[in-house]
């Protein structure tokens, strides 16, 4: 096992590539490649790019325990208006259906809303993955009136319907600023029956285990948050916890690194294949940089691509590559392969 140096703010691993290196010296499981062949699935290829997800950077209001991103009020990272038109571009000239925009608090950065409502003048289905409590910080309380007039659907954390189980993920009184904004946009028409303002709720585990049938947590969901707050929504999610900066670095302090993966590895799924997120989406990071998925971007594992990792430099024949190219894979795979499997989409049966 590899030494990691942990350093405390927000108790975030020192390095990506130290990241990596962790999870492939991991002698107790196999690679996932060799799962996938000891399987029959072959290698991992994209098959289009339906899907646009534009991380616009790593400020959040928030400070989660589980937070892949390692996202905070004490970032800065952010990304630019030269950045955001490249996106826009793309947008137009490769005909992608859906941006997905997440963060951070992908409110927080200066050229959201911009790039929202540019994206849906093109057409497109724009989604906001948003933590909830930023539609009602200072600042931000306009937030719900904006999305609903651009029909931005929401894709909302909500890792329990228990007040107790949030705020210990999440931070203090964060459940109760998260009814709040629910409210709000209940009565804007988001998640409510028949609506054309789409609210998913998203569920991740509290600690280190795989997330409950989605369909059943589903139900749960809607009936605890009907009766107690009577709060509609539109689905829910699951997702399940990556082994990635603060997850994993909490997963080695409390000494459950190595069970944790070996409960990735024997629950992987061949069946999850053919619907992983990856073989239809094209992630970008703040700078512009290109990976398969926004776990890739987190740990630095850029696209395999022959001409440009860049969305800055992409061309014609750059693009028409990375519309086939190899999927860059690593052990935390292993997350989205176990059990019903996971994305960011939810389940994937």
């Amino acid at each position: 096992m590899v030494e990691l140096t942990l350093f405390r703010s927000g108790n975030r691993l020192a390095n990506p590539r130290e990241q990596v290196t962790l999870l492939e010296s991991d002698e107790q499981t196999s690679g996932f490649q060799s799962i996938l062949a000891r399987h029959g699935c072959g290698a991992l290829q994209a098959r289009e790019i339906s899907i646009l997800q534009v991380n616009v950077g790593k400020v959040c209001n928030q400070t989660c325990t589980h937070c892949h991103v390692d996202a905070g009020p004490d970032r800065r990272e952010n990304m630019s208006v030269e950045v955001v038109d490249a996106c826009l571009r793309l947008l137009q000239s490769a005909n992608i259906a859906t941006l997905d925009i997440t963060g951070g608090a992908p409110e927080m950065n200066p050229q959201f809303r911009r790039l929202a409502a540019s994206a849906r003048a093109l057409g497109c289905r724009v989604i906001d993955r948003c933590n909830l409590t930023i539609l009602v910080a200072p600042g931000f309380t306009d937030l719900p009136e904006f999305l609903a007039e651009h029909q931005v659907e929401i894709v909302a954390s909500l890792p329990c319907y228990l007040e107790a189980n949030v705020d210990k993920q999440r931070g203090d009184r964060v459940f109760q600023r998260s009814l709040e904004a629910l409210r709000r946009l209940n009565a804007l028409g988001y998640g409510l029956p028949d609506s054309q303002l789409p609210l998913t709720l998203v569920y991740n585990p509290t600690g280190a285990s795989l997330p409950p049938a989605q369909q059943r947590l589903e139900e749960d969901y809607r009936r605890e948050l009907r009766s107690r707050y009577e709060i509609e929504f539109t689905r829910l999610f699951t997702i399940t916890n990556m082994p990635i900066s603060r997850f994993l670095a909490d997963l080695l302090e409390g000494g459950k690194y190595e069970s944790y993966m070996r409960k990735l590895v024997d629950a992987f799924n061949p069946a999850t294949i053919d619907g992983l997120m990856c073989r239809s989406m094209l992630s970008v990071d703040w700078q512009g940089n290109l990976f398969d998925c926004d776990f890739n971007q987190m740990l630095d594992l850029r696209v395999a691509s022959p001409r440009t990792t860049n969305i800055l430099d992409l061309d014609e024949q750059s693009l028409n590559a990375l519309r086939h190219r190899s999927i860059v894979t690593g052990k935390h795979c292993f997350g989205c392969t176990a059990g019903a499997g996971s994305s960011c989409s939810g389940s994937l049966q």
